[in-house]
């Protein structure tokens, strides 16, 4: 018979958590594996992101837990999407992708939740990922320097302004946004709270 006085047992974690308490490790394998891949050497990325040989040095041995403002960059500077920063590589992407087996990932400093509800398809390239910023957050990324793709932004909840390079954009729950990453690209919450929205990617 269980005692009321006793503490209740730890929640299971999801299997979204679980995979984030290795984030670190898995950002530290795929940065590495990008940049070789490319040919790259430290000096190579460091000048193509405006990222130390210091601070990638330290995000490859998973001595450093990486913003998204930081792996903005880093992927900018491969030409990646963000995506293949925060994900393994898998094969033929299942049919059917339950909440608990969607990635997630927080970043340390801002609270930025982002969510890969689907997978980059082999054939067509489309990926979709959930954003949530927490009130007040900004989150800013330059000109990918690889071969740009497209992204359209549902907002679900919340409000938001997205600086499309020169132009500046102002979004409610139902609006919908057309843009590539060929431009510097600044995401911030607005209002009293948290903003979420719905990003799909697609190449050009």
């Amino acid at each position: 018979m269980r005692n009321d006085s006793s503490p209740d047992p730890s929640p299971e974690p999801s299997p979204a958590e679980v995979s984030g308490q290795n984030i670190d490790l898995l950002i530290a394998n795929r940065l590495l594996a990008l940049r070789q891949s490319q040919g790259l050497s430290l000096a190579d990325l460091a000048e193509r992101s405006r990222v130390s040989k210091a601070m990638i040095s330290k995000v490859e041995r998973a001595q450093s837990s990486p913003t998204a403002v930081l792996l903005g960059k880093l992927a900018a500077g491969l030409g990646v999407p963000l995506a293949q920063l925060l994900t393994e590589e898998k094969g033929q992407p299942k049919r059917l992708r339950t909440r608990a087996e969607q990635e997630v990932w927080r970043d340390p400093q801002a609270g930025y939740l982002r969510r890969q509800v689907a997978e980059r398809q082999a054939g067509s390239g489309v990926e979709m990922v959930e954003i949530e910023l927490p009130r007040s957050v900004q989150v800013d990324y330059p000109r990918w320097s690889g071969k740009p793709y497209r992204q359209c932004l549902w907002m679900l909840e919340g409000e938001l302004r997205v600086d499309y390079g020169d132009e500046r954009f102002e979004l409610a729950p139902g609006d919908c946004l057309d843009f590539g990453v060929d431009r510097p690209l600044v995401f911030k919450a607005l209002g009293r709270g948290a903003c979420r929205y719905l990003l799909v990617a697609s190449p050009e």
